[in-house]
């Protein structure tokens, strides 16, 4: 099983990581072009329902492909082209309604988002919005899709597919610039470049869910036909996951409304979010793929009562190898956060001001690195359990404190007329107040889950969690320390030097610490990252 997990976690790691290189390459293009300008401050807002739903129900480990993956991994192939297509049908009518609501409804609900964007950057937004319309539809089919996927253990294709979307992009700015060179900075050219950002965003979704077809035809889950059955126990036991899974993961989602409306007012705030967003997401997408995918098969095949001390080692398993991977990539994010985003952005359009700007994003994203991933890991535990109205309520709790959060740190309105003292951290506000509810509702999930499965070893959990905190905490004081020397090279080349020796005598010592302080998972680390074989430790 271990030797299964690895191979699978390695394919994973592997396709994610030339998806991951791509979309960075992607979001350097459009810094280039854009900066933190309208084309693409107006674009954050316009995206955020469409890129909502392709996030939510097209993305690997989002609800529809979870709900896919747990239910068919116990089904042959026959039934589940059965189920596929049923729940092919059922959504894509639901979603065509929703493309046609996106289109007909594009001004109020930017309104509805971004109330303090001025009128310009609002009727840009609107025709975006229209432009990305029909990524509704498609979101459905390519989670559902990829779901099946997985569960008939095709992993390469699902994880390897955003990298579509990105060329698609990629393409759709090159030619623009062939077309207008250096106007394309001119704001005057804003409308125009806005929509081919748009329009090739919507192109990608297409080819993510076109490429797909083959594969599913050829692991046999090719009905490709209108099947209305909600009755089959399958379809029924899909939409049972399925439903709350949405919800819980939809809740989540409104955090990112609530977020944009406190920062609507900040002028290129949104643009900001979504560079720092994109550099935390890249090594974030790839462990979260390359772990969550291969165990929630696992997980859901081991639900029976005499499997759950193999349960309880493998939710151990998924967790502290999160945190292991996750606190000393945060430490790297707080204590480089300039010299990365300089390295990474500072070209064309993309200025020193922009730098500072997204550098503060980047160190409130890396505070709270490792409990996105460890929240994560809880909810497909549950997921796995045939519950998902658990992580709904969380989710739903998370969306009133996150607004609190928001009001709190960022300022705004005081809730119900109180007069109410607020802090004022500007645009990495917004970050530490999703990083603030994604901490509660991890706790809150783990005391659940524990009750759940009557009792966690969450002390010893703790102590290992609490040791790699503090290694990490070394390594970013490390790193911040060797990044500030003075003598490091200018240009492009002395920041590559300053980011990777910093970064490498960080990591040094997080791994030396963690080694020391005993912490198993560490060290399975360290000997992936050294290519030896050493047995996993599921305890």
């Amino acid at each position: 099983m271990a030797k299964s997990l690895r191979r699978i976690a390695l394919v994973v790691a592997l396709a994610t990581a030339l998806s991951k290189v791509v979309g960075l390459l992607r979001q350097q293009v459009i810094a280039a072009a854009f900066g933190v300008g309208a084309a693409y401050d107006a674009y954050n807002y316009a995206y955020v329902l469409p890129g909502f739903l392709l996030i939510l129900l097209g993305g690997i480990n989002g609800p529809f492909h979870s709900a896919m993956v747990s239910v068919l991994s116990r089904r042959d192939r026959s039934e589940g082209a059965h189920v596929l297509a049923a729940i092919n049908t059922l959504v894509g009518a639901a979603l065509l309604a929703v493309t046609l609501l996106l289109i007909v409804a594009a001004d109020p609900l930017i309104t509805l988002v971004g109330p303090g964007l001025d009128a310009s950057r609002h009727q840009l937004a609107v025709v975006q919005m229209r432009w990305m319309a029909p990524m509704a539809l498609f979101a459905g089919l390519i989670g559902l899709g990829f779901g099946a996927l997985n569960a008939a253990d095709e992993f390469w294709l699902p994880a390897v597919s955003p990298l579509l979307s990105s060329l698609a992009v990629i393409g759709g700015i090159a030619l623009l610039w062939w077309q207008l060179g250096t106007a394309i900075l001119l704001p005057e050219w804003a409308m125009q470049g806005g929509i081919v950002l748009a329009a090739s965003t919507t192109l990608g979704a297409v080819l993510q869910w076109l490429i797909q077809l083959p594969a599913l035809a050829k692991q046999g889950l090719n009905k490709f036909q209108l099947v209305w059955d909600w009755k089959h126990p399958g379809v029924k036991e899909v939409l049972g996951v399925m439903g709350p899974a949405t919800l819980s993961s939809g809740m989540l989602q409104i955090n990112v409304f609530v977020d944009l409306f406190f920062a609507s007012g900040i002028v290129g705030a949104a643009a900001g979010l979504g560079y720092a967003n994109l550099l935390v997401q890249t090594p974030l997408g790839l462990l979260s793929n390359a772990l969550l995918v291969p165990l929630l098969p696992v997980y859901a095949r081991l639900t029976a009562p005499a499997d759950r001390p193999e349960l309880v080692a493998r939710i151990r398993q998924g967790l502290m190898l999160s945190s292991a991977s996750m606190l000393p990539l945060g430490a790297l994010m707080v204590g480089l956060a300039v010299p990365i985003v300089k390295l990474v952005y500072e070209r064309g359009a993309f200025n020193h001001g922009a730098a500072q700007l997204v550098a503060g994003l980047l160190i409130a994203y890396g505070v709270g690195m490792p409990v996105y991933l460890g929240r994560d890991v809880l909810v497909r535990v549950f997921y796995a359990l045939g519950d998902g109205v658990t992580p709904f309520r969380w989710s739903l709790a998370g969306i009133g404190l996150n607004a609190f959060f928001d009001w709190f740190l960022v300022g705004g309105p005081s809730p119900w007329g109180l007069q109410l003292p607020a802090l004022n951290f500007g645009a990495p506000g917004v970050v530490l107040a999703t990083v603030a509810v994604n901490l509660i509702t991890c706790g809150g999930l783990v005391v659940a889950l524990a009750a759940r499965l009557g009792g966690l070893p969450l002390r010893a959990w703790g102590r290992d969690t609490l040791l790699l905190l503090l290694a990490a905490v070394a390594a970013g004081g490390v790193g911040w320390t060797a990044a500030g020397w003075v003598g490091w090279p200018a240009g492009w080349l002395g920041l590559l030097l300053q980011n990777a020796i910093s970064a490498g005598l960080a990591l040094a010592t997080y791994g030396l610490i963690g080694s020391l302080a005993g912490v198993p998972e560490v060290r399975q680390l360290l000997a992936l990252a050294l290519r030896k074989r050493k047995p996993a430790s599921g305890a």
